[in-house]
């Protein structure tokens, strides 16, 4: 099987992007248009979330129609009812018995400290982004929800770098293959989980933009964290910071399952951010399967992060410079 490193990949997926460059700000809907078990893992200690106890096992509906992900903090989860005007119209959602009801679960991250604060993505955009959804390659970097995605905010936005958004696939055997997607907007430093060396992150105030690589160009979170400016910075550090996540398989799962696919999904944030799962990240995986193979779900999990960790530093990888900020995409 010939595939494109993305979470198209998995059979019946799509991805649709929209952002405002300008603002830079955006959103990404990921359609399931034969609906998909889903499940989800919050761990952030700051999220903005929309239909997620829903996703519940001990709850009703088994099956979403789309994953809606979107900065513009909590203004962006109007995002939502745009795909789920787009999917109204294309008679798609859950028979409720008075008609057809679409099932959208979403979150958000906060980008409104780059472009403009006063654009956020909207019902229009999230309209727009499913109209340009397809099973394609996913395009990365500073698109949809990571249009205005950041990382290694600990001494402000000014010694930040730029992120984006990333994906990722594997085949694991017998036609089964396993997708991720993230929008990476985090408090930490994103780092290379072969290697542990720091890839973006907070920058070191002496250090310029066209030092990659030198020593001393990262100041490093963790060690920060240790530091007297770090405890003194930390109690006035912003909480404008998430991680994005959704990982797909084509595999016949419960709801339980799915959502165990999620919760194994975010050691990635363990392998790949330092710091992840704080109280000033909304770090939140949503976990899709879409039916049609028969496979272990810790399996199935145990890839789902591998190909998540993938998708956070293709995130990082593919970022070009805006808003002022550095990226590594030059």
């Amino acid at each position: 099987m010939k595939l494109n490193n993305s979470i198209t990949d998995v059979p019946g997926i799509e991805v649709g992007h929209a952002q405002n460059d300008e603002a830079l700000t955006g959103c990404t809907v990921i359609l399931c248009r034969k609906g998909a078990v889903g499940g989800v893992d919050v761990r952030g200690g700051a999220p903005g979330t929309r239909e997620t106890d829903l996703l519940n096992p001990l709850n009703l509906v088994e099956k979403v129609n789309a994953v809606m992900l979107a900065g513009g903090s909590a203004f962006g989860l109007d995002a939502a009812s745009g795909a789920m005007r787009y999917l109204d119209e294309q008679k798609i959602g859950f028979n409720s018995g008075a008609g057809l009801v679409p099932i959208v679960p979403s979150a958000i991250l906060f980008d409104l400290g780059l472009g403009r604060s006063d654009i956020r993505p909207d019902a229009e955009m999230g309209y727009r982004a499913c109209l340009a959804a397809s099973s394609s390659a996913v395009a990365q970097g500073n698109m949809g929800a990571g249009t205005g995605s950041s990382v290694g905010k600990m001494l402000g936005m000014k010694q930040a770098m730029k992120s984006g958004l990333g994906s990722a696939s594997m085949e694991i055997g017998k036609g089964i293959v396993v997708g991720a997607l993230a929008a990476v907007n985090v408090f930490g430093d994103v780092v290379d989980p072969k290697t542990g060396e720091i890839l973006a992150g907070v920058r070191s105030a002496d250090v310029g933009p066209l030092h990659f690589g030198a020593a001393g160009y990262f100041a490093n979170t963790l060690e920060l964290m240790k530091s007297f400016l770090g405890r003194t910075v930390l109690n006035f550090a912003t909480r404008a910071n998430t991680l994005l996540g959704v990982v797909a398989v084509n595999a016949d799962f419960t709801k339980a399952e799915t959502t165990k696919m999620a919760q194994m999904a975010q050691d990635a944030l363990a392998r790949t951010i330092r710091p992840a799962h704080t109280m000033l990240d909304g770090d939140t995986v949503f976990a899709l399967a879409t039916g049609g193979k028969q496979i272990d779900v810790s399996t199935a999990g145990a890839f789902a992060a591998e190909v998540l960790s993938e998708a956070i530093v293709h995130a990082v990888q593919m970022a070009a410079p805006a808003g002022g900020l550095p990226g590594l995409k030059v």
